[in-house]
């Protein structure tokens, strides 16, 4: 069965979501914190870090 990586994300952040109740302004920050690497110029050296 192959489930497409954005269902199997939406699924995993709900039940994060829903089984540890982070506060919304937290996930808002971790959201915009993390789009906002991806576009900078530090991207580099991160995907360099983890791969």
């Amino acid at each position: 069965m192959n489930v497409p990586l954005w269902l199997a994300l939406i699924v995993v952040c709900a039940l994060g979501i829903k089984l540890v109740r982070p506060p919304w302004w937290l996930v808002a920050v971790l959201l915009l914190g993390g789009y906002a690497t991806a576009n900078s110029f530090l991207a580099p050296a991160i995907d360099a870090a983890l791969k």
